[in-house]
């Protein structure tokens, strides 16, 4: 087996919205692939063919060798799933939330309560393991998450979003969790908002727009065709900015930003060759310096060059449900609970579960909200358990 996850022409359409349109996407095992692309690229929409969630209209999709059409279930037992927002159930202590999911996935009763504390001490919540999830911050809780996906001791691991609303400090708690894994064996596909997050994590990135890849390779490899690197220049007074962009503009060919807050102007530049000739360009047009920088391209700049100028968050969305998972995904593994659990919402847990009774089985590894699209809604309730 080559690829972890190898998929070739994916098509997916909901009513007259064309959510994927012929993405092709691999991940090498044990690294990590970083899906970037505005809101509604169809990002999510290919993370959930992925975890077979959403059967795809067109194209093939293979996960561990498994065909995620024909071998479902297989997939299943394979991979897991983490969405944007904590699913665990806040009524329930961190301990008895990854006790639920274990026996669910037909782990013992001792099985279940010892891969809970193991993975509790990994992810720091041993003193937090007997309170109740709803007196958790929000980086524990993805925290828990985390955990709670890696129950079933996933090969693929699908982060969708993981590090949404966490402060910097959780958010970097989580990428060394990430990092971990990787170095662990796991394959990771991540969707991110965060260009510094895909750059700090990511071994190879998929741009997707308008539900096509329109770039793919290494982060640097991205920078360098992107142009390689950035010139930023500072004229000593804010009034000489229009100056400053007309010499750049005629030097290098591209249109410079010019950002009136900071009082810088950047443009990329093919190579430092040109660099002397800025300079006295630019003292011809009597304009002096306080900063005059050449640096490598940002992903952020190489990512609004890709797609028009649209950054991650913008765009609108076509309202797939993956964007938080539909409450009533039947439990595919990694959502969290066994590929084939229709249990029902009042499950009260089996018997020997430590659990409350009457607490719900929150399988749903995204639970939060339903289906945006009666057309999903339907494809959902044909897909394979």
């Amino acid at each position: 087996m080559t690829n972890a996850i190898e998929a070739s022409g994916l098509v997916k359409r909901f009513g007259k919205t064309t959510a994927l349109a012929g993405v092709d996407l691999a991940a090498r095992p044990g690294t990590v692939l970083g899906v970037l692309g505005p809101n509604g690229a169809g990002k999510t929409t290919a993370v959930r063919i992925l975890a077979t969630l959403l059967r795809p209209d067109g194209g093939q999709a293979r996960v561990c060798g498994y065909d995620v059409g024909r071998q479902a279930h297989q997939v299943r037992q394979l991979v897991g799933l983490t969405g944007q927002y904590a699913s665990v159930d806040e009524g329930l202590s961190g301990i008895n939330n990854l006790i639920m999911i274990g026996r669910l996935l037909g782990q013992s009763r001792g099985g279940a309560r010892a891969r809970a504390s193991e993975l509790l001490e990994r992810f720091d919540l041993t003193e937090a393991a007997q309170r109740p999830v709803k007196t958790y911050s929000g980086g524990m809780r993805r925290r828990l998450d985390l955990a709670a996906s890696l129950v079933g001791n996933p090969r693929v691991l699908y982060l969708d979003e993981p590090t949404t609303g966490l402060d910097p400090r959780s958010r970097t708690d989580v990428w060394a969790m990430v990092r971990e894994l990787v170095t662990g064996g796991v394959t990771v596909l991540l969707t991110t908002q965060y260009l510094d997050e895909a750059d700090q994590l990511a071994d190879d990135i998929v741009v997707i727009d308008h539900g096509r890849v329109i770039a793919t390779g290494t982060p640097d490899e991205l920078k360098d065709r992107s142009g390689g690197q950035v010139l930023e220049v500072e004229p000593a007074s804010r009034a000489w900015l229009d100056r400053t962009a007309a010499v750049l503009a005629r030097r290098t060919g591209a249109q410079p930003a010019a950002d009136t807050e900071s009082g810088l102007v950047r443009v990329p530049v093919p190579n430092a060759s040109v660099l002397p000739v800025i300079i006295r360009d630019l003292d011809e047009a009597g304009v002096d310096l306080a900063e005059f920088t050449l640096r490598k391209a940002s992903l952020d700049e190489v990512f609004l060059g890709l797609t028009g100028g649209r950054a991650p968050g913008q765009g609108g969305d076509h309202g797939q449900a993956g964007d938080h998972g539909p409450a009533g995904d039947h439990g595919p593994a990694g959502d969290h609970g066994p590929a084939d659990y229709d249990g029902p919402a009042d499950y009260d847990g089996p018997a020997d579960y430590d659990g409350p009774a009457g607490g719900q089985a929150h399988i749903g590894g995204q639970g939060h909200a339903g289906p945006q699209h009666d057309d999903e809604l339907r494809e959902l309730e044909r897909s394979p358990r």
